[in-house]
């Protein structure tokens, strides 16, 4: 199983071969409440890390989602288009929003890991 780190703004990354799967947390999606929209970059898109990657809407409240790492965007989860409630249900598996193809993985470095983010959340 890839490992997963976590920023202060709770995006995840999964990082296997290259390759980062994007979402934000189940700590995330409980706070925003019911999600209504996800607006995904389009595939091609590069970002740096933490910068702006895709923006969500919930019935409380519309965020932007940041990039945990560099790189380029080659998937996006098609399937949120028509059901986002699905970042409700699995934040942290089926509702991935993006893979990017990673250009620097010493990022991670700036990254919380699954244990360190637990810890965070005890001090909101």
């Amino acid at each position: 199983m890839a490992e997963m780190f976590f920023t202060k703004e709770h995006e995840w990354v999964k990082v296997k071969e290259g390759i980062g799967a994007i979402g934000i947390s189940d700590h995330a999606a409980h706070e925003l409440g019911d999600i209504t929209f996800v607006e995904l970059p389009k595939i091609g898109k590069t970002v740096k890390q933490f910068e702006v990657l895709a923006a969500i809407e919930s019935v409380k409240a519309a965020s932007d989602i940041f990039s945990p790492l560099s790189g380029t965007v080659v998937k996006i989860n098609q399937a949120l288009e028509d059901a986002p409630e699905i970042v409700n249900e699995s934040a942290e598996d089926a509702g991935w929003m993006v893979w990017i193809e990673i250009t620097d993985e010493s990022e991670l470095k700036n990254l919380m890991t699954q244990e360190q983010y637990s810890d965070y959340l005890k001090t909101l």
